[in-house]
């Protein structure tokens, strides 16, 4: 049967992402795929455009997640590990993995907090799996003061040349860091590493690193947002993920 919200005086989206909240609680299961827009449209009768406001607003809160060659699924609760000041780039219990690395100029909001100005950093991609699915990408920025000790050989290219600056990076002592975490949308790069639609609620974390009384680093990553809460605590912010067995 049809609901139909002309009299209701909020704005029709948030009373309908209400009453699809309220359908995701009883009639579907975790993982299950919904009906497409045209259907739930006409279920609800409102038009396509308010339709699309609310299951966005789901989206960003978790409720659903849009899948590639899938479409729009009901997501599992999201529980997971937090992100701690334990994690330094190549640490023993670092979870991110080095995929590539070159050398570039940082964008200049990178530079500033590195202080580097116009000189060329090494670029790290990284990307952190659960069970093998790609949860977070990030992008970490190192200066050549931070690693002295890194050899042209060791500098080639690739993953080995990212594995060979995170492991001269930690010989450095670290010295805590900060962290600031944005909400933003997935770009066409982010959404491609994450198998996410470009337009995907991410989460932006920018972790600047410090050693030595400098800035050692700064990592830019991207968290998907369907599948990450924050968490605070005494020691600030975190971010948790869920089980990959649960949001695949």
């Amino acid at each position: 049967m049809g609901i139909r919200l002309q009299t209701v005086p909020e704005p029709k989206y948030r009373h309908l992402k209400t009453v699809i909240g309220e359908a995701l609680d009883h009639e579907f299961r975790v993982g299950e795929v919904l009906p497409n827009e045209r259907e739930l449209a006409a279920r609800f009768g409102v038009a396509r455009a308010t339709l699309r406001q609310a299951l966005e607003q789901l989206e960003l809160e978790g409720r659903l997640q849009r899948r590639r060659g899938v479409g729009t699924t009901v997501a599992p609760p999201r529980v997971g590990v937090e992100v701690g000041s334990e994690n330094w780039p190549g640490a023993p219990c670092d979870p991110w993995q080095a995929r590539d690395a070159h050398r570039a100029l940082p964008p200049t909001a990178v530079a500033e907090l590195l202080g580097t100005g116009d000189e060329p950093v090494h670029v790290l991609t990284r990307v952190r799996l659960d069970e093998a699915l790609p949860v977070a990408t990030e992008l970490l920025y190192v200066p050549a003061a931070s690693v002295p000790g890194l050899s042209a050989i060791d500098a080639a290219g690739g993953a080995a040349r990212a594995r060979a600056v995170l492991r001269e990076l930690g010989h450095l002592g670290p010295e805590g860091e900060d962290r600031a975490v944005e909400l933003g949308s997935a770009g066409a790069e982010d959404a491609r590493r994450l198998d996410r639609l470009p337009g995907s609620p991410v989460l932006l974390v920018t972790t600047r690193f410090f050693a030595e009384g400098a800035t050692a680093a700064v990592s830019v990553a991207t968290y998907r947002a369907d599948t990450c809460r924050l968490t605070f605590g005494a020691d600030g912010a975190g971010v948790e993920i869920a089980p990959a067995c649960q949001a695949s």
